[in-house]
């Protein structure tokens, strides 16, 4: 794999509390990797250092075989060859579709007839040839967000840094959106790195996903492998939605942590503290298993979500969609695939 981008060792703090520690990752070649995680992680840090909008206090970030940020360099952010889209558009008011997109272009002082060649080409990329001389005020949200797409893309970036891109949009613009990005990206091959918070977006769109927490990485990987083998509880909680519960394997048994609730495990486990991680469509519901009382069930269509207090937590099931269940009736609950993390992961 070529790398298109690769950080080292980045470290940033903000008046003396560390955001980013110590985080290392490289990007190929036309690849999309996303960084997920929640919000503090330092996700977001680290796109700013990519972009040259932060620098870091330590590490080193390359650009193929540039360093752009390092000890005693610092490639402004213009010099990097990079496109970013923001979260609130970044649109100018004043200006209409065309010559918002034509911006980029106009700083490097492409002659005229070329520009009006590349903002046309741009603004078909996103669907909005027809809209060219509209002002931002005639858009909606996710015109406007294709308005920011277009302008970051037609100077040709090496690098496209999409910052929670869709967090301002509705349900239903931002599944609209997330199918623009793929169509992009697949037909013009650009370098992305997405920032976000929803895994939903992160499984959709990425080759690799980055699961941040606390400043550090805790997983990259696949978004199949994410979600099948996480590395560590964090990461089976956050992708996916995973239940995770506190307590002892013993007997053959995990026995939940401050409660009288034991499940039968599918897998064998080491005798001790540990975590149990066992996603919603990996249980079941029958005759036998682990007796709880139910206190919700909620109807998704084509299943069924059915949640169980366990101490200060909930289990939730994801099943068949029972008729005349409801909340009070004891239940019993199998676990058919799990995995059991030792105490110190």
């Amino acid at each position: 794999m070529i790398a298109a981008i690769v950080l080292e060792d980045l470290v940033k703090a903000y008046g003396g509390m560390p955001v980013v520690r110590g985080l290392s990752l490289q990007v190929g070649q036309g690849e999309l990797v996303s960084l997920l995680g929640p919000s503090g992680c330092g996700k977001t840090t680290t796109l700013r250092m990519l972009a040259g909008l932060e620098h870091p206090d330590a590490g080193v970030i390359r650009l193929g075989e540039e360093v752009v940020a390092g000890p005693g360099v610092r490639v402004p952010p213009e010099k990097r060859g990079l496109g970013m889209v923001f979260q609130s558009y970044a649109i100018w008011p004043h200006r209409s579709v065309e010559a918002n997109v034509a911006y980029p272009l106009a700083l490097r002082k492409v002659p005229r007839h070329e520009m009006a060649s590349r903002v046309r080409e741009a603004l078909r990329w996103v669907r909005l040839e027809a809209y060219a001389a509209r002002m931002p005020h005639e858009l909606s949200g996710g015109q406007l967000q294709r308005v920011a797409l277009a302008r970051a893309l037609v100077a040709g970036p090496r690098v496209l840094l999409l910052d929670e891109p869709l967090s301002n949009l509705d349900a239903a613009l931002r599944e609209e959106l997330r199918a623009e990005i793929a169509a992009l990206r697949a037909r013009l091959g650009t370098t992305l790195v997405f920032v976000t918070h929803d895994q939903g977006e992160a499984l959709a769109l990425s080759d690799r996903i980055a699961v941040m927490n606390r400043g550090v990485i805790e997983q990259v990987d696949t978004p199949e492998r994410l979600y099948r083998e996480p590395a560590t509880p964090f990461v089976a909680g956050f992708v996916g939605g995973a239940n995770v519960l506190r307590g002892e394997v013993r007997a053959g048994g995990f026995h939940c942590a401050g409660t009288e609730t034991a499940f039968d495990l599918p897998v064998d486990a080491k005798p001790g503290p540990g975590t149990l991680v066992v996603r919603p469509e990996d249980l079941e519901l029958g005759e036998t298993g682990t007796p709880l009382v139910l206190s919700a069930r909620l109807f998704l269509g084509h299943a069924a979500e059915y949640r169980f207090p366990v101490g200060d937590a909930f289990l939730r099931v994801i099943g068949p969609a029972l008729e005349g269940v409801r909340a009070g009736q004891t239940l019993r609950v199998r676990v058919r695939k799990a995995t059991v993390f030792d105490a110190g992961a």
